[in-house]
């Protein structure tokens, strides 16, 4: 985000550090090419499902202390035997990792609802700087310890640590494996042998974890982004693994695509790293069998290797010489509004005699992307950022992601997401930093949501003065991750963050992924900058804060040079919003107390803590407090006498920005002279209860921000520019539609139909938009609300309906002083203030409730169809339908009733008499504990009523 004599088993940091000496040239060049060699086989990258690695602390936990409790030394607490009743227990998550200190302390009692209101602060202090820790209580090492069993006699065993948050000590058998000079990056993978130091039977590991910070590690930190977690993520949040065998090790395997332009054919070449544990040369088979998705028939191809002494080789099997790896008409993944996601099975195992040593399984995918530079302008004149999938240009719509706020990874938490995303209609997530478990992207691939990875901002991943041994480590980072995303066919870019690299950076990085044969494609910054071997980004950031729905439709303002906060829908925007998102009053009740909601609505500037741990500042990048959120409620649409008022103006204001930036990206797209290609919303979740930039809520509430992002991503729709007032058309799906119809109604408040009319049939190829379609007739007189309402029709079948609810007093932004900040400095805010005197409308609605396999494990699907039964022609606005525990006579129990299981396909709709809508929602019958469903119906004009779903 933009703001403004060695042991020999520590000798997996000397590849990488002799490497980074050979990238800078000079004498240092034949030491590299002596250090190459010695350690090679301590960082084959471990395979995913290889039957050798195994995930510690798996069946037996880990027990955490601090070290100001256990205070014996490394040598003592590593021994076996060392007692630990007295530590914490914890069970690995569901990434296979023990987690932070503070995961530990939650996992065994202490601070229930650490989320609620300031509990956390009560609990462990605040900081409130990212930097180095400040917190006694997390300003010591912590202890990791476990216990495992040695393999058999004969084997070779490594430890594999898959990167710390902070830096570590490891122990093993009471002897020091490595030191915290070695052990640090949270995403650099260290391997140790550690064969000469196991016994038989138990054997005890013990890691010594010293503080995080992001300030002087390449580890990572939340920015601003929230709270910062109290032990600043300290601890380990990837699998710490035990890989046993030999004499032969077969690991790191992959596919390597080489596809052809018209997708007819893929070439593959399959690589494995086979390792000799023994002290003399071994041979053996090594085998690969790609294996297609359905039913088509495995390649298997094979090939004798013999491998020198304690060394590792790897393995290729290229296509020119095992033609079967030449796939006739692969089978193509796809981002899923486009197509399948079909993904390959690799295989590889190694033998002796006929006997398997061990083997590996992984997935893979076949797709191309193509990232260019286009549109090239005065305030561009490198052009900016667009891509393709498989030849298919789209633009690109997504969301930045924040794991949990204390990295506790659980996939049903992300299969939930997805679901949420899916709903939503967006094709892409953002990683700025905080890169996720494997099961993570594996999830991912399955789902088709393509990934855009990369380096963190504001940290020491952007510092320009690193010693060699930062050098090693940001090389062996880049290595260690490229391994990670090479065979998932959603990772289709990875960037670095504000700043580009450093020429010495960019070449540490791109020789690391080399060395993973991950290819990218890689982009120099999140902002229009360059670096010597990438080029330029062509890329831009911000707004950040509130801005109007109209100033995502401006084209003709730039800041120039790195183009943050920019203006509207042209170019490529890696981050931008219009800042707080208020959640819903059931949310808001889960995690605000009676004082926080106090403030919410009686005191705008007030600091509130979950925003951020900035304070009551509201100009520049200062996000501490919704004032400027709550400044653009009252000034368009009026003051609010309640707490309830001010959660539905939020929620409408909300609803009506996040639509607009993301209809203003499409709407602009087909720009020959300023293209827009893609925006990423900042942010879309966040891993604790927040107010400030996010699409959902930690709980999954769908507030106005969800639904309007949701109207706008929809696979065929209609939309109302904001810029010139015509209706453009879009199809975001895989096919072409025919038979398309829009018609355009306007109304004013009292409900009169002002215009009406209706295209022509339209035929829209994938991905295509037309615009200009149609121009209504709209109101012009000073502080009149109309409404445009859109029914877009396939052969005369309604799919999609969009209403809009416009001032004809403007938002008008101070341009002179919006361009390049992060919030806008307004002329004149939009009259929509007529709203509040709209009459009361009478809306009824039914709802039934059927068994449906839905996403994410919910098995229930509620219908709900809501009717404007009005006498007289008052427009029900903004209606909101919710699933709640309720009884069978359909009341709602008391307290919090919603189902957060639930995952709606629409909602917050708007209807003039006669006019219905069907919604529907999927969720868990296990969430209603036993009750009844029923659902509520409420609007802005309406009073709240529940109907029986059962």
């Amino acid at each position: 985000m933009a703001r403004h004599g060695r042991h020999p088993i520590v000798a997996a940091v000397a590849l990488a550090v002799a490497a980074a000496a050979a990238l800078q040239g000079g004498a240092t060049t034949r030491a590299t090419a002596l250090a190459l060699s010695e350690p090679a086989a301590l960082l084959s990258a471990p395979a995913t499902g290889s039957t050798a690695v195994a995930d510690l602390g798996s069946a037996t936990g880990w027990k955490v202390v601090s070290s100001a409790t256990a205070t014996q030394s490394g040598a003592q607490i590593s021994a076996p035997g060392f007692g630990t009743s007295s530590w914490l227990t914890v069970a690995n998550d569901g990434g296979g990792a023990p987690g932070t200190e503070i995961n530990a302390l939650l996992k065994n009692g202490s601070c229930p609802n650490v989320f609620t209101s300031t509990t956390m602060k009560t609990c462990f202090g605040q900081m409130t700087r990212v930097g180095p820790e400040t917190i006694a209580q997390f300003s010591v090492p912590w202890w990791y310890r476990t216990d495992f069993t040695a393999p058999p006699a004969g084997q070779n065993a490594k430890l594999v640590l898959n990167g710390v948050v902070g830096s570590a000590d490891v122990w093993v058998n009471g002897s020091q494996v490595a030191t915290s000079a070695t052990v640090t990056g949270a995403y650099a993978r260290n391997v140790f042998d550690v064969t000469g130091l196991l016994l038989p039977g138990t054997n005890s590991v013990a890691i010594e974890m010293h503080p995080n910070d992001p300030t002087s590690m390449l580890t990572l930190d939340d920015v601003d982004w929230s709270q910062i977690p109290p032990d600043n993520n300290t601890g380990i949040q990837f699998p710490v693994q035990l890989q046993t065998g030999g004499p032969l090790v077969v690991g790191n395997a992959h596919a390597v695509p080489n596809t052809a332009a018209d997708l007819s054919s893929s070439a593959l070449t399959v690589k494995t790293d086979v390792t000799n544990t023994s002290a003399s040369a071994q041979t053996g088979t090594v085998s690969a069998t790609v294996t297609p998705p359905g039913t088509g028939t495995p390649v298997t191809v094979s090939q004798s290797v013999t491998v020198p002494a304690g060394s590792t080789q790897t393995v290729s099997f290229a296509p020119a010489s095992y033609p079967g790896l030449t796939l006739a008409s692969p089978q193509i993944w796809w981002p899923y509004q486009l197509g399948g996601q079909p993904l390959y099975t690799l295989g590889t195992s190694v033998a002796q005699g006929g006997t398997v040593l061990n083997s590996t399984t992984g997935t893979f995918g076949i797709r191309t992307v193509t990232s260019y530079l286009t549109g090239a302008s005065s305030a561009a004149p490198s052009g900016v950022r667009a891509f393709k999938i498989n030849n298919v240009p789209l633009v690109v719509r997504g969301g930045g992601w924040s794991p949990d706020l204390f990295l506790r990874y659980d996939p049903a938490d992300t299969a939930k997401q997805i679901g949420l995303m899916k709903a939503m209609g967006i094709n892409t997530v953002r990683l700025e930093g905080h890169l996720m478990p494997a099961d993570w992207y594996q999830q991912m691939d399955a789902a088709g949501i393509l990934v855009n990875a990369g380096y963190q901002c504001c940290d020491f991943w952007e510092s320009t003065s690193y010693t060699a041994a930062q050098q090693a480590v940001y090389q062996l980072t880049a290595k260690t991750v490229g391994e990670t995303l090479r065979n998932h066919p959603s990772v289709f870019s990875f960037q670095w963050s504000d700043n580009a690299p450093t020429a010495t950076q960019e070449s540490l990085a791109l020789a690391g992924f080399a060395a993973a044969d991950y290819a990218g494609p890689f982009i120099a910054s999140a902002e229009y900058k360059s670096s010597p071997q990438l080029g330029a980004a062509g890329e831009k950031e911000g707004p950040y804060d509130w801005v109007p729905p109209n100033y995502w439709y401006d084209t003709t303002h730039s800041s120039g040079g790195d183009l943050t906060n920019a203006g509207g829908a042209w170019g490529f925007d890696s981050e931008q919003s219009a800042g707080n998102t208020v959640p819903t009053l059931d949310s808001l009740n889960r995690f605000l107390s009676a004082s926080e909601q106090s403030d919410l609505w009686q005191t705008p500037g007030a600091n509130q803590f979950h925003n951020n741990y900035e304070g009551t500042k509201h100009t520049g990048y200062h996000f501490g407090t919704l004032y400027n959120l709550d400044t653009a409620i009252t000034n368009r649409y009026g003051a609010w006498s309640s707490l309830n008022q001010y959660v539905q103006e939020a929620q409408v204001q909300n609803y009506e920005n996040t639509r607009a930036q993301f209809e203003a990206f499409l709407a602009h797209s087909t720009n020959t002279a300023a293209p827009s290609t893609g925006t990423i919303y900042w942010q879309l979740n966040k891993g604790w209860p927040t107010l400030l930039w996010a699409l959902w809520n930690n709980d999954g509430d769908q507030a106005g921000a969800y639904f309007g992002a949701q109207k706008a991503n929809r696979p065929l729709h209609a939309l109302y520019t904001l810029d010139n007032g015509t209706v453009a058309v879009d199809n975001l799906g895989g096919g072409t539609r025919s038979g398309v119809t829009v018609e355009a109604k306007v109304y004013n408040t009292a409900g009169t139909l002002l215009d009406d009319r209706t295209s022509g049939s339209l035929t829209l190829a994938s991905q295509q938009v037309l615009t200009s379609v149609l121009t209504p007739s709209t109101p012009t007189t000073p502080g009149t609300v109309y409404f445009v309402e859109l029914l877009l029709r396939q052969n005369g079948t309604l799919v999609d309906r969009n209403v809009y609810w416009q001032p004809t007093t403007p938002d008008v932004p101070n341009w002179n002083k919006t361009i390049g900040q992060p919030q806008a400095a307004m002329s004149q805010y939009a009259n929509l203030k007529a709203l509040q005197s709209l009459p009361q409308a009478s809306v009824s609605a039914t709802a039934t409730t059927s068994n449906q396999a839905g996403p994410n494990g919910a098995d229930k699907l509620v219908t709900v169809t809501v009717t404007n039964t009005s006498g007289q022609p008052t427009v029900g606005f903004f209606l909101r339908a919710d699933i709640r525990r309720g009884t069978a006579a359909g009341s709602e129990l008391a307290g919090d009733n919603e189902l957060q299981s639930s995952i709606w396909g629409d909602n917050d709709v708007t209807l003039w008499p006669g006019e219905s809508e069907t919604l529907t929602a999927s969720y868990s019958s296990a969430d209603l504990q036993g009750a009844t469903p029923v659902v509520s119906i409420s609007g802005w004009n309406v009073p709240k009523f529940d109907v029986l779903a059962g």
